[in-house]
């Protein structure tokens, strides 16, 4: 049996993936304008994501949207100028930003400049802290996106490293061994505070580790089964990867 606490959506392709996805997260800007005035979601980076950013840009899409009321922050960052190739922040922008109307003034990158992560981290924390609440310390954004590789990790939180224990800052930096880089992330205080996640999955290289996490009695092996919101978990997979759930949970 699936893990009620999960939201799970699956379809055939990436494209009718990105299609749903695409409604839902319009559907999730619509209502928050509506009620707050204003629309504040993180994106994810990775290439799954990529298809949905461009579509996202395109006019028959982007304008339902009022993008003046709409905030767009990244979850995480790997430590490099926005302009390299491994940037989050240069791919969405490549994607989606370089081609909607949207104030320059409403977007939040991560910054990159500073001599050490430590210290962006530091900075996107009081980026955050300008939009959560007086009582409270953690903000809560409207959307968070994530994506998730195949050793369970979600955003830059690895397994086995330090910043899976920090519950005391909303943003952190963590150096990640394997990659030999660091990266600048949103920690879990901040992810489970959010009013909704999308988690976007495909490809069957993930079907074995989404069929142990999406089960009800499975332990928590892996970081992103610590992210548990305040709202909703949706998960937006593609057969591919959604190819091995009903073996395992039957």
């Amino acid at each position: 049996m699936l893990n009620p606490r999960y939201l799970v959506h699956t379809y055939p392709d990436l494209t009718a993936l990105n299609q749903a996805a695409a409604t839902y997260w319009v559907e999730q800007a619509t209502q928050a304008i509506a009620q707050r005035a204003a629309f504040h979601v993180a994106l994810t980076g990775g290439s799954t994501p990529q298809p949905l950013y461009r579509l996202l840009a395109t006019p028959e899409v982007a304008n339902k949207l009022d993008w003046n009321c709409v905030h767009i922050y990244i979850g995480d960052e790997r430590y490099v100028p926005h302009d390299h190739p491994d940037s989050n922040y240069g791919m969405v922008k490549a994607c989606m930003l370089d081609q909607i109307a949207i104030p320059p003034e409403n977007l939040h990158p991560i910054p990159t400049q500073y001599e050490q992560a430590h210290d962006a981290a530091a900075d996107y924390a009081e980026v955050l802290s300008s939009i959560a609440s007086k009582t409270e310390q953690v903000p809560e954004l409207d959307l968070i996106m994530l994506g998730m590789g195949e050793d369970g990790h979600t955003a830059s939180l690895f397994p086995g490293t330090d910043i899976l224990q920090v519950t005391d800052k909303t943003v952190a930096a963590v150096y990640v061994e394997k990659l030999a880089s660091w990266r600048v992330s949103m920690t879990y205080p901040t992810l489970n505070r959010a009013k909704q996640v999308m988690v976007l999955v495909s490809g069957e290289g993930k079907a074995d580790i989404l069929a142990h996490i999406l089960q009800k009695d499975s332990e928590t092996l892996y970081p992103i089964q610590s992210v548990s919101p305040a709202g909703e978990m949706h998960w937006f997979l593609d057969q591919a990867a959604a190819g091995k759930l009903d073996q395992s949970s039957s």
